[in-house]
């Protein structure tokens, strides 16, 4: 019996001690990798912009009146010349009446200016006469001629009245056509603020009645860009956008104008650039938001290296390991050996750089020299990596990922 006891707890001795080794045991480490590809690798500078018609014109008013008729509304088509709008035309009509009665009063006036005149001039050559022939005194005379020469005067003020009285009509005959609104340009209504009966004061500023956007099929997109890639930004680049309404599709335009004003907004540094659009299928509205990416750099035919690769690092004893290979870390280089979505390397110029491939199943560094970036993949621009080489993405598995306790801050416990 007691042989059987001792038989029995070395048997559970046995079985403590290998669950006891099992678990102290480091688990295997093991490394993802990604082949070195080549292909092409497209720089971009993303932002975001609002699309609009390419001309867009505001139609207002230039008389006051209550609004009579309208003869578009919303989406409406129209051609240039098109009356959109009627102001209630009844007060202009009478302006117009009012002007003309005052011409005819003036010519009337005129023509009796020119009777007197006529008369004047010929008792003024009669008394010249009498006067030659001593008949009348030089006093009868300068009266006669006094009087000749006022009638000219009274003529020439009778032709300015008529001036004045027709320049009067001109002026209430175009307030009158004024009172029909009519398109500037050929287009279509994509606003409109007014409804019949409302009234509209033309004052200093004249009154938004429509806007009229002149081509819908050619838009553009004024787009902020940040102040850190405005320097990238070339004309004529090629961009693609998408919009929430047609997420699955990509369009295209091109960068037509750079705007050199800054846009501040909550110390934020932005600058307008105006990339043109063809919506020949009429998909695109105004106002639309879109996400736009520039192509500010593109290189065809080279090694690709995935970001991860950049960003790796062996961790704990790892890092030993590959220092043991023959590595020399340079100084200074950085965690990431990173690089910025939009193209520009991370890390200093010259080195810093360095990926990690796998020898004898060990990580060895070899320091590398990128170009153009983007989200998914770094130019290898320098490097001992070719085409078909597996460099090391992740790390799983060892005890280097066990994190260690933090120390008291309170220093060493009783």
């Amino acid at each position: 019996m007691k042989k059987l006891a001792i038989v029995f707890s070395l048997l559970i001795l046995a079985g403590a001690a290998a669950a006891f080794l099992f678990h102290k045991r480091t688990p295997e480490i093991t490394y993802k990798t990604a082949k070195v590809e080549r292909g092409t690798i497209v720089a971009t500078v993303a932002a975001t912009g609002n699309l609009s018609a390419v001309t867009t014109v505001l139609v207002g008013t230039q008389v006051s009146g209550t609004i009579q008729k309208l003869f578009v509304d919303y989406n409406s088509r129209v051609k240039k010349g098109q009356a959109i709008a009627e102001i209630d035309p009844s007060l202009f009509n009478a302006t117009v009446e009012q002007a003309q009665g005052n011409v005819l009063n003036a010519e009337a006036n005129l023509q009796k200016a020119k009777v007197t005149l006529a008369d004047a001039e010929r008792t003024s050559a009669r008394n010249r006469k009498l006067l030659a022939d001593g008949i009348i005194s030089q006093g009868d005379y300068d009266i006669a001629e006094t009087a000749f020469q006022s009638a000219k005067a009274a003529v020439r003020a009778a032709e300015g009245s008529v001036a004045q009285t027709r320049g009067s009509l001109m002026q209430a005959k175009t307030n009158l056509r004024y009172s029909v609104i009519r398109s500037p340009v050929d287009g279509v209504v994509i606003s409109r603020a007014v409804d019949v009966g409302q009234t509209v004061a033309a004052s200093f500023q004249t009154p938004t009645l429509f806007t009229i956007a002149q081509d819908l099929t050619k838009m553009q997109i004024e787009v902020s860009v940040d102040e850190a890639d405005i320097s990238r930004i070339m004309m004529g680049q090629k961009a693609t956008f998408t919009v929430d309404s047609y997420p699955e599709q990509t369009f295209r335009g091109n960068v037509v104008q750079i705007r050199s004003a800054p846009v501040i907004t909550q110390n934020v540094v932005t600058y307008v650039v105006v990339v043109n659009v063809d919506n020949s299928e009429l998909k695109l509205k105004p106002g639309m938001t879109a996400n736009v990416s520039v192509e500010v750099a593109r290189k065809d035919d080279v090694l690709k290296i995935p970001p991860a690769a950049m960003r790796f690092k062996p961790r704990g004893g790892d890092k030993d390991k590959a220092a043991a290979s023959g590595e020399k870390r340079p100084s200074g280089a950085p965690q990431g050996g990173g690089q910025r979505d939009g193209g520009k390397p991370g890390g200093r110029k010259g080195g810093g750089q360095q990926v990690y491939i796998l020898k004898e199943g060990k990580p060895v560094a070899v320091p590398v020299k990128t170009g153009i970036a983007n989200s998914s993949a770094y130019e290898l621009a320098e490097g001992a990596v070719k085409e078909g080489d597996e460099v090391i993405t992740e790390q799983s598995g060892g005890d280097s990922g066990k994190k260690k306790p933090s120390a008291s801050p309170m220093g060493r416990p009783f």
